[in-house]
């Protein structure tokens, strides 16, 4: 397929495993205008050897690589899932950098079948069934995974054909991880394609569901772009909720159904709920007659130095002039007695006619810019802190904005389910 002029490369995300280098394998066969990018991160003696050797497989197969290295991911508990986010965050900001708008990832199909597994297990209602999407929607970037109809043993044997070696990760057979454990468990070949096509017929489901809340959220609900959400007199279906919640507390997966629903059973109870009651991030909140939802105050991400293009709570990208941030760019630290400009929550204080009416447990959540421990300028109120508090340098900061960019659409919008040419009939989970 021929690269358009102009168009911005597709990128790749590679391990260097062999789902992952055969993805690129793949995609070199379709594209020329490709890019990955390889992630260390650093959590064993080899990672670094092992990154070098995936690039220059890379460059053999006529794949252009970046290196990507993760430096703050001590050992400890919940490892796995904090190097998820690191490695995740760290390509989006590469992708971003790069001007990407497609990342490919190597899951595939026995992924799906763990996926469905584990969430089985775990009591995932329907939605959470469908597994991972084939297309996955982000606030910039569009994850792309394009092997999840087929399996590893015929990813390895493409790779084998071509006589491409790849990289084995000894953590892929630690049984002290869930999904290796989950792995062993579906060794059988018609397990694993009956949790995949579970995955496949959930996911039908879920994309038809996803577009009839979509319809009633644009009918019922306005989400603001101060990061809260007005939902009306009354509460929307547990369903709708959890969507919301997700949105609103900046999370990529929504909170588990039946907490949602408990939530809502204490409300229609005239339990504490009436008063206001958190959940997964977010505040529920009645307001002159009106339920809204906030982000919970506690939850909010710390300070932050405020470089143009920063993402802080994982909600708000900041957007800023040239050199206005250039004391906090040159090292600041993040603490309120920092020599720099950051981002923090405009937390409270704030004067009551800066609030424009608003209560002042809104305009909280609200992320400000601060100087030294002064609170100079919350872009969402058109508030500025009276001249004298920056410097020269950072004077820019007048014309600084944020944008509400949750890290998972409101309504879903994903593909899942079976593609055209995908289904169980030519998926070989076994020789």
């Amino acid at each position: 397929m021929a690269d358009a002029p102009g168009q911005p490369p597709v990128a790749l995300a590679v391990s260097g495993g062999g789902d992952s280098l055969c993805l690129a394998w793949l995609a070199r066969q379709w594209r020329h205008s490709l890019l990955a990018f390889v992630v260390d991160h650093g959590l064993r003696a080899e990672s670094a050897a092992e990154a070098a050797l995936t690039i220059e497989r890379l460059r053999v197969m006529g794949v252009p690589a970046r290196l990507l290295t993760l430096t703050d991911l001590p050992y400890g508990p919940g490892i796995a899932h904090r190097a998820r986010n690191a490695r995740y965050a760290a390509l989006r900001a590469a992708c971003r950098a790069e001007g990407c708008l497609d990342l490919l990832l190597g899951h595939q199909a026995d992924d799906q079948a763990e996926t469905a597994c584990m969430r089985q297990a775990a009591g995932s209602g329907p939605d959470g069934l469908a597994g991972m999407g084939w297309i996955s929607l982000l606030p910039d970037l569009r994850l792309v995974r394009p092997l999840l109809g087929v399996s590893r043993l015929a990813l390895r044997n493409t790779l084998r054909a071509a006589g491409l070696a790849w990289v084995d990760d000894p953590s892929n057979e630690d049984r002290r991880a869930e999904r290796v454990r989950i792995r062993h468990a579906l060794g059988d070949e018609s397990l694993r394609e009956k949790f995949w096509c579970l995955a496949m017929e959930a996911g039908e489901g879920r994309m038809a569901r996803e577009a009839e809340r979509a319809a009633v959220l644009a009918r019922t609900v306005a989400v603001l772009p101060q990061g809260w959400a007005r939902l009306g007199p009354h509460l929307p279906e547990p369903a709708l909720l959890a969507m919301l919640i997700r949105c609103i507390s900046g999370r990529v997966y929504p909170p588990a159904p039946d907490a949602v629903e408990r939530l809502c059973a204490a409300v229609q109870a005239g339990g504490p709920a009436q008063g206001g009651a958190t959940l997964a991030g977010a505040r529920l909140v009645r307001w002159r007659d009106i339920w809204w939802l906030l982000r919970e105050a506690a939850a909010m991400a710390p300070a932050m130095p405020a470089r143009a293009g920063a993402v802080w709570d994982g909600r708000f990208t900041l957007s800023v002039p040239a050199d206005s941030c250039r004391a906090a760019a040159e090292g600041a630290d993040n603490t309120a007695d920092s020599a720099g400009l950051y981002v923090a929550a405009a937390g409270a204080g704030l004067p009551r006619a800066a609030r424009q009416g608003w209560p002042a447990a809104f305009c909280a959540t609200l992320p400000a810019l601060w100087w030294r421990g002064v609170r100079v300028a919350v872009p969402a109120l058109d508030w500025v802190a009276p001249e004298g508090l920056m410097p020269a340098d950072a004077s820019g900061y007048k014309a600084a904005s944020f944008f509400f960019t949750p890290p998972a659409p409101l309504s879903g919008g994903g593909v899942y389910g079976p593609l055209s040419g995908a289904g169980p009939d030519n998926i070989c989970f076994q020789p």
